[in-house]
């Protein structure tokens, strides 16, 4: 005897896993497999053509099918009724012709005659055993007459009740029924009819076999089915292929379109005929044609202004040199000179610091336009480099009256910088916030956490209006054109720190709002060729006036009102001592 395990037991909770895995793998395939078919969907017009083609002429022809087979199967129903109808009627005649001779249905030769009659309508061979089958019955004088048939079977399972009430009442009716005669189940149309005789009323009854008409009708099934399957994927074929010369064209076209953003410009379609087809691949030519032309112009042109900055750059470095020594020479000596010649010295001696720096800020963009710019990565302790940007900055900021208070961890911030390269981006960013700080405090802090650091320069001036936290990193940009320049900067020193911290696969944005300063943030991956995701350090200062009230601690969310508005900062506080340099 075998007993099935408990539904504790280790067998079953193995069984259970193993449905569970089996069920899991088959959901997973499941999903795949959709996944795969929206996929496919989606992506390809040609299939969801041909699909949708597929569908509606399957139901279209599936109702025409429906229709026609429908109509044939009552058609050969109607002759068939037809025939046995008008058979009936001949032998109601008949069989009546017959019987009238007879005035009771004691008489003894009244059954010899009902018999021979239902011979004769049967076609006069009463061992038939298939085909048509005549029936006499007398409901009205049971025990009396025989009820007859030829040939010789039981046909009362096949005569309703209902169909020989109808008769007995004298009409003529009929009814189609299913069953067993001479071995074989058939479905027959039984007819009846009342025959009036010399002594009252019998019923005649045709039982006509369907069975032939039932296989003309399946096989005019099997033949529209298989007409309208055929015509079905005649029509799926000929849409893929109406499709597909559409298709493909359009698909030659995305691709072709393709090389050319990748910048392979000399990229064609191929044309061929003179329909809307080629139409469109000669229209597209002629639209890579003028883009290639004034693609290359502008890189001609490009190419032409980045060269002359160049060249300008360079040549302008030996009358540079002769006027720096002149001048340098006159600034010497300026006391020994008049009031007003002393103070043009002065004047040509500033100017030319000027225009020094000009030209090497247009050498370094000259390099950064022509992709030369090459980076230096090492690690690099940050905090010293945020020092000695102050230190160098301190007697400009002592001048302008601002004192550069800083926010630097004790610990040692490593990363993998350019540090000349960061050192000059913080130069021109505190350099600025002295400038338009209007002798308020500039604060630099310093963060870092596992992937990024970052330092942000914060001064409390002006500010920047809505939409300026963009335009800051022009070149030549300035905020309020009639300003002075306090430092005399080029107007290249944003785009420049811009560009390095590119260099640096880094961040540098700004935030501002007028009457509450703007603060910049300087993010550099700690790794070099690291991708950022996230800044140590917040964008919009934490206490920024916020248009609705917020939190102001370090490290909560901080959302401020003008350009930085709407931006959204979060980041942890940095921790360590703040110190002023004067």
């Amino acid at each position: 005897m075998v007993t099935s395990p408990p539904p504790d037991s280790p067998t079953t909770a193995r069984r259970l896993r193993a449905a569970r895995a089996l069920w899991r793998v088959v959901a997973g395939r499941a999903a795949r497999l959709a996944s795969g078919a929206h996929q496919a969907w989606r992506r390809s017009l040609q299939l969801r053509v041909v699909t949708i083609t597929l569908v509606a002429s399957s139901l279209l022809v599936g109702g025409f099918a429906y229709l026609i087979a429908d109509k044939i199967t009552n058609i050969l129903l109607e002759n068939a009724e037809t025939d046995v109808l008008v058979r009936l009627r001949n032998g109601s005649e008949y069989a009546s012709s017959q019987l009238k001779l007879y005035n009771q249905p004691q008489e003894a030769q009244l059954q010899d005659t009902v018999e021979g009659t239902v011979n004769y309508l049967a076609g006069g061979d009463p061992t038939q055993t298939s085909g048509v089958v005549v029936a006499i019955t007398a409901d009205n004088y049971a025990g009396v007459i025989q009820p007859r048939t030829s040939p010789d079977v039981e046909v009362r399972p096949l005569i309703s009740e209902e169909l020989r009430a109808t008769v007995a009442g004298g009409k003529i009716a009929h009814q189609i029924r299913t069953g067993t005669l001479g071995g074989q189940r058939t479905k027959y149309l039984v007819y009846g009819s009342p025959v009036s005789t010399g002594f009252g009323q019998v019923e005649l009854y045709y039982l006509v076999p369907l069975a032939r008409q039932d296989a003309t009708a399946a096989d005019a099934r099997a033949t529209v089915v298989a007409t309208g399957a055929a015509l079905v994927l005649l029509l799926g074929l000929l849409a893929a292929l109406v499709t597909r010369l559409v298709v493909t064209p359009v698909r030659v076209a995305a691709r072709t379109a393709q090389r050319l953003s990748a910048g392979l410009l000399d990229q064609r379609m191929v044309v061929n005929g003179e329909d809307d087809l080629a139409l469109l691949a000669a229209s597209f030519n002629q639209m890579a044609t003028n883009l290639q032309r004034q693609i290359l112009r502008l890189e001609e042109m490009s190419r032409l202004q980045r060269r002359f900055t160049s060249d300008v750059s360079h040549e302008l470095r030996t009358p540079l040199t002769t006027v720096r020594m002149a001048a340098d020479l006159i600034f010497a000596e300026r006391d020994e000179f008049d009031p007003a010649v002393a103070r043009s010295a002065e004047l040509l001696q500033a100017e030319l610091d000027r225009f020094e720096e000009l030209l090497t800020d247009l050498l370094e963009i000259s390099r950064f336009d022509a992709g030369f710019a090459v980076l230096d990565s090492e690690p690099t302790d940050l905090v010293p480099v945020v020092h000695r940007v102050a230190e160098r900055l301190a007697g400009l900021a002592e001048r302008a009256g601002v004192a550069i208070e800083l926010d630097v961890p004790d610990s040692p911030v490593i990363a993998e910088v350019d540090p000349r390269r960061v050192e000059r981006v913080l130069r021109n960013l505190v350099g600025n916030a002295v400038e338009h700080g209007e002798a308020e405090p500039v604060r630099i802090t310093l963060g870092m956490d596992q992937s990024a650091v970052a330092i942000t320069v914060r001064d409390h001036g002006v500010g920047l209006k809505p939409g300026e936290e963009k335009l800051v990193f022009n070149r030549f940009w300035r905020a309020d054109p009639s300003r002075a320049r306090q430092t005399g900067g080029t107007g290249l020193g944003l785009s420049i720190s811009l560009e390095d911290a590119r260099l640096h696969g880094g961040w540098l944005e700004a935030w501002g709002a007028p009457g509450q300063g703007a603060q910049f943030r300087l993010t550099l991956p700690a790794r070099a060729g690291d991708r950022l995701t996230t800044s140590p350090l917040r964008l919009v200062p934490a206490d920024a006036a916020l248009p609705f009230g917020g939190p102001r601690d370090g490290g909560a969310l901080a959302i401020g009102p003008g350009s930085g508005a709407g931006a959204l900062a979060i980041g942890p506080a940095v921790d360590g001592k703040a110190e002023v340099v004067s």
